[in-house]
């Protein structure tokens, strides 16, 4: 159906400190003044979309697109939704679908970084991965025939006009007031969907017709500047190619394989001044500047714009005001080349400061004598089970064994003394102390396998890795589970793989 620019966008007005949803959240972002790393007598403002509650300027869009739906009756209760995304407009929609009771399942191509597909399904969205290679006409495909077998609900972001509606209704507006009393000279951006430039751009040309407009792409992704239009199939709803121009890049959330109608649109109407390009190096490095100067974690999507906006500032004459789009958060590239370089152990320097100072003791925790009321309720629970563990419920080593024999299909009791059954009269603690006493050891958990006790739980890893513990399973009559790839679930990894993550120099992690 045509857009309905009397849509109401149902948010608090700014600012709020109490609100009726996390919806009305979303918005009234920040413009935050760059300190360092500005060059001399430019003023370079930052619009901090960051700040919304999944964290990118995508949270507008998904709000504008669901409440556009419902209002004219193109969403039914409960529907699901479904969306093709790179990540950040699926965790908009995760979120709106969310606080509204819509089912979200998100259309993605695995080339996206994981930490996007973790989060939406954290927020109980479904998410379908797509072969890279396919780039985004796959995602596309693969969402029309999810549509057309299931009834589901399509918003279609490149095509939605809410997009740019939501733009012109806050986000450009949102500017205008932040910079009131200053002239603003230059806005920079760039475009995934085309839903800012068009929106910001069409407020901008109506209310501060003296400010220049820069757009970015990626370098080794230069759709618009080609000059070459997408064909689109008759419904217009999916592109008939990849443009031949695109190439893989970077900066995620940015120019799919194809020019979005509203990208095509602000071409037409004048709505950016100048395009500019930008590589995935210099966004990573820009990226990782202003983290360490200004403090603002933003993702390589922000570190392009910013390194466009820093190349054009070079070139301005003093006291002139720029605004920069920063889309998103780093938070969801720590699995991309963004974070590369960043370590997670000690650097050398670290290591030599650790080494300048005393070594640390931990604090001592007395445990009470060991009495027979005690040793009798370890006894009886060894005896209650082929495989027994006393373990921990808040402990990551004893994580590790429950997740191992989780993969080898083996079944198992664990007495967990940090219970709060076991609070009272401090029973866990004698719990422990017994376990301690009958085997001699103090670290937990602590295994046994038809009562003998065979070790913890980098013990039992060791020794599946050496063949030792399966012989020990069947001889006390448990039956190898048998999974598709054959005895033991079918289990071929190394059991090291659930020991904790931070565990990098682990001695023991040796083939």
């Amino acid at each position: 159906m045509p857009f309905a620019e009397e849509t109401k966008l149902l948010k608090n007005p700014a600012p709020a400190l109490r609100h009726d949803s996390i919806c009305s959240t979303i918005g009234s972002t920040p413009l935050v003044k760059l300190q360092r790393s500005a060059p001399p007598g430019v003023n370079i403002y930052v619009k901090s979309e960051f700040m919304n509650p999944m964290g990118s300027v995508k949270d507008r869009l998904a709000l504008g697109m669901i409440e556009f739906a419902e209002q004219h009756g193109l969403l039914k209760p409960g529907q699901t939704v479904v969306e093709a995304t790179s990540g950040n407009t699926g965790l908009g929609l995760a979120m709106v679908c969310a606080s509204r009771g819509y089912p979200f399942v998100c259309v993605m191509s695995e080339a996206f970084s994981i930490e996007r597909r973790k989060m939406m399904r954290f927020l109980g969205a479904k998410v379908v991965l797509t072969n890279p290679a396919h780039k985004f006409g796959g995602m596309l495909q693969t969402l029309l025939a999810l549509k057309e077998k299931h009834g589901w609900y399509w918003p279609n972001q490149f095509e939605n006009e809410a997009n740019a509606w939501v733009h012109r209704q806050t986000t450009g507006p949102e500017i205008l007031q932040a910079m009131e009393g200053l002239k603003l000279d230059w806005f920079v951006c760039a475009y995934g969907t085309g839903g800012t430039i068009k929106g910001v751009g069409q407020v901008l040309k109506d209310k501060s017709p003296h400010t220049k407009v820069l757009l970015c792409e990626p370098s080794n992704a230069p759709v618009v500047y080609s000059g070459i239009k997408t064909e689109y199939t008759t419904d217009g709803s999916i592109t008939k190619e990849s443009h031949p121009v695109f190439r893989p890049h970077l900066l995620q959330g940015w120019t799919p394989d194809f020019v979005p109608k509203m990208v095509e649109d602000s071409t037409e109407q004048g709505l950016y001044d100048e395009l500019s390009h930008v590589s995935g190096a210099e966004a990573v490095a820009a990226s990782q500047e202003l983290a360490r100067s200004e403090g603002i974690f933003s993702g390589t999507s922000g570190g392009g714009v910013l390194a466009v906006a820093l190349r054009k500032a070079k070139e301005l004459p003093a006291g002139s005001n720029m605004v920069v789009m920063l889309p998103d958060t780093g938070e969801r590239y720590l699995s991309t080349p963004l974070f590369d370089d960043v370590p997670a152990d000690m650097t050398a320097e670290e290591k030599a400061y650790f080494d300048s100072v005393p070594a640390t003791t931990a604090f001592p925790q007395p445990l009470p004598q060991p009495n027979d009321e005690g040793r009798q309720v370890v006894r009886d629970f060894i005896a209650t089970d082929t495989v027994s563990i006393v373990a921990m419920e808040s402990c990551e080593f004893c994580w590790t064994i429950f997740k191992f024999l989780k993969a080898i299909g083996v079944s198992y009791s664990s007495l967990n003394f940090d219970a709060l059954e076991y609070a009272p009269g401090n029973k866990g603690n004698v719990i422990r102390a017994c376990t301690q006493e009958l085997t001699g050891e103090v670290t937990f958990p602590q295994v046994f396998v038809d009562g003998k006790f065979i070790g913890g739980a980098a013990d039992a890893c060791i020794k599946w890795k050496k063949g030792e513990l399966q012989p020990l399973l069947e001889a006390a009559g448990v039956k190898p589970p048998v999974g598709d790839n054959g005895d033991w679930n079918g289990y071929g990894g190394d059991p090291f793989e659930f020991l904790p993550k931070w565990m990098t120099k682990n001695p023991l992690r040796t083939k």
